[in-house]
């Protein structure tokens, strides 16, 4: 036998093309059975979880044998399953929060309703009883199918981070259609990406298809952070382009997925004069490229006639007939929204307005000492130790 383009050549077959792409068929759906077999281990798993979660909170299990059951559970499962991973206490008190983090939820189900009329029952009738409770409870409070399709640990992430169900149940969708490794999860909640997803001022509704333009309506949020680079307070345009340059790793992770760079001051030559645009991107999941405009100040009508130049200027030079129509982004530190819809009025392109103000930031900073308290606080401090 030899081995020969990724095929075990066996000298009693004749192996042609059509044995070729047949057993590149046969290995691909192998694959796929492997994905599939994977996401049904780890369904099951989390339905277990949920199953656990919801016997702790259920049972009521501190108040029937003590504050150290958890503690005692994992060390009764872990002696039985040896091998078995994820039955540290810790985790056994995720997975009861986990539980009580959407059955709190009128998504749900009201859970403090069904204790309340079953708690009677559960105190005093036996283990049968409560079994048929169990069931009762978990026929009525249904583990979400689609739970399955996400580790673990990003649920854990997820309830850790998010106040409500309904943030909750945008991160795991944002997961699932995205296929969000942990960090790439992390840095979507870091960036309140459930605030201000799908809030830039557009008027795709008007100039796109509707299933293109609810796509791109989705992914272009309200407010880019731009926190990640150093700029003096009275930077210009230029000066933000080098930055988020330089930057662009941390720059296309705060865009969201599936932007890909083309170019800083791309050069158009138009009626033999030369015309730049701030940056060009090109987008995967809208197979359209997307000129990115930026101002470091507030929008005025005249930015839209410019955006919607550009915009003409890539569909005209640039775009292919296969590439979707282009699609304008300005983004400026501050809008007014009844200035925006003035100037998008008669516009056929489609084009978004988003801001750089970080409102979290300015919300926490407010909250924080001052440069002066802080200076009060050392010095206080310095005479103490002194004293001391």
């Amino acid at each position: 036998m030899d081995i020969k383009n990724g095929i075990t050549h066996s000298h009693d077959v004749r192996v042609n093309q059509q044995y070729a792409d047949w057993i590149v068929d046969v290995k691909k759906r192998y694959r796929n059975t492997q994905i599939k077999a994977a996401i049904r281990v780890n369904s099951e798993q989390l339905y277990f979880n949920w199953c656990l979660g919801r016997d702790l909170v259920l049972l009521r299990a501190e108040e029937r044998w003590g504050k150290g059951v958890v503690e005692q559970v994992s060390l009764d499962l872990r002696a039985e399953f040896p091998n078995a991973t994820g039955f540290s206490p810790r985790n056994l008190w995720f997975m009861r929060q986990w539980f009580l983090f959407y059955c709190s939820d009128a998504h749900f189900t009201n859970l403090s309703a069904q204790l309340k009329s079953g708690e009677r029952k559960l105190n005093q009738a036996g283990s049968q009883l409560e079994r048929q409770k169990l069931k009762q409870v978990d026929s009525e409070i249904q583990f979400p199918p689609f739970f399955g399709l996400v580790p673990w640990m990003h649920h854990v992430l997820i309830i850790q981070k998010c106040e409500t169900v309904n943030e909750a149940l945008f991160y795991i969708k944002k997961t699932i259609a995205d296929s969000l490794s942990r960090s790439e999860l992390e840095s979507c909640i870091r960036a309140d990406l459930y605030h201000t997803a799908g809030a830039a001022v557009t008027n795709f509704a008007e100039t796109l298809p509707d299933a293109q333009g609810k796509l791109a309506q989705d992914l272009f949020k309200g407010n880019y952070d731009f926190g990640f680079v150093q700029l003096a307070e009275d930077h210009n345009e230029y000066a933000l382009e080098d930055a988020l340059e330089k930057r662009m790793t941390r720059f296309l992770l705060e865009l969201g997925q599936g932007w890909a760079f083309v170019g800083r001051q791309k050069e158009l030559i138009i009626s033999g004069k030369s015309r730049r645009i701030d940056l060009l991107f090109y987008h995967i999941r809208l197979r359209c490229y997307v000129v990115l405009e930026l101002k470091a100040k507030p929008f005025e009508p005249e930015f839209a006639g410019k955006l919607n130049f550009y915009v003409n200027a890539i569909d005209a030079y640039l775009r292919d007939p296969s590439d979707n129509p282009t699609i304008g982004l300005l983004v400026c530190k501050g809008m007014d929204k009844t200035d925006v819809h003035l100037s998008f009025q008669g516009i056929t392109t489609p084009m978004g307005v988003a801001t750089t103000d970080n409102a979290r930031a300015k919300e926490i900073a407010a909250h924080l000492p001052t440069a002066e308290e802080l200076q009060t606080q050392i010095s206080i401090a310095e005479k103490e130790y002194k004293r001391g």
